[in-house]
């Protein structure tokens, strides 16, 4: 039987500002969905509100814009996928073997209070799966709970698009809150690089991280390798 992951995009269309568009920034899903792909892996998208997943207009545009995103706006079937996205009440966790939070700053809105994803997210990991993020993704992350009423990012390495990613994205002062500030504040153990948009992965036991959308490739990868050598099975300890 394959592996399956489940993909969570945003629903959100614009900052708070509805004149400023946002939404899915689309290569963090198509790096990803491309790896999954090679290892035969099943996957499926969910939203928050499910159907539509708006797309995040800068990227689509160079140098964001790479080959995955290009062939994936240029396939009618993969487009559809993100017109039909699936609510988290239609999702049974069992059958997933991990959970992938995509980015683009919509998600700092739909993700972080969303009780069905929380749910999923839970027991995913409390039957033995990964738990993924990359870049904004890890907003989805902020409020999740384990079985025991502890923070699944509490005392865990983190990473995620850095308040200074923000700063050089021209976008700060649009932000509804600092997502690394709040992880810390949450007990994570924050790491990023000393150089902005450069790649980086966390693996911390069965909870894996990407700095940003440059990290999405690499992120799906450890999920990957994790879930094919079965060194995501819950007896894996987090390393420092």
């Amino acid at each position: 039987m394959a592996l399956r992951i489940l993909h969570v995009v945003t629903n959100t269309t614009h900052y708070a500002d509805p004149s400023t568009p946002t939404g899915l920034w689309l290569s963090e899903l198509t790096h990803a969905w491309q790896v999954f792909a090679e290892y035969g892996f099943e996957q499926a998208i969910v939203s928050p509100m499910g159907g539509h997943a708006p797309l995040d207009p800068r990227s689509l545009k160079w140098p964001n814009l790479d080959a995955t995103a290009k062939a994936w706006l240029a396939d009618h079937h993969r487009m559809a996928l993100l017109e039909n996205t699936a609510t988290p009440e239609d999702i049974d966790p069992v059958l997933f073997d991990a959970i992938y939070f995509t980015g683009g700053h919509g998600v700092m809105w739909d993700f972080p209070n969303h009780a069905g994803l929380q749910k999923i997210t839970r027991d995913i990991y409390d039957h033995g799966g990964i738990v993924a993020s990359v870049c904004h993704g890890y907003c989805g992350l902020l409020n999740t709970k384990l079985s025991d009423g502890t923070r699944l990012v509490e005392g865990r390495r983190i990473t995620g698009f850095s308040w200074r990613e923000e700063i050089l994205a021209g976008v700060a002062k649009k932000m509804p809150y600092n997502a690394e500030s709040e992880m810390k504040q949450r007990g994570a153990r924050f790491r990023k690089n000393w150089l902005p948009l450069t790649a980086r992965v966390e693996v911390d036991g069965r909870l894996i991280t990407g700095q940003n959308p440059q990290s999405a490739q690499a992120t799906a990868k450890q999920v990957a390798v994790l879930l094919t050598t079965g060194a995501h099975l819950s007896k894996m300890e987090s390393t420092n």
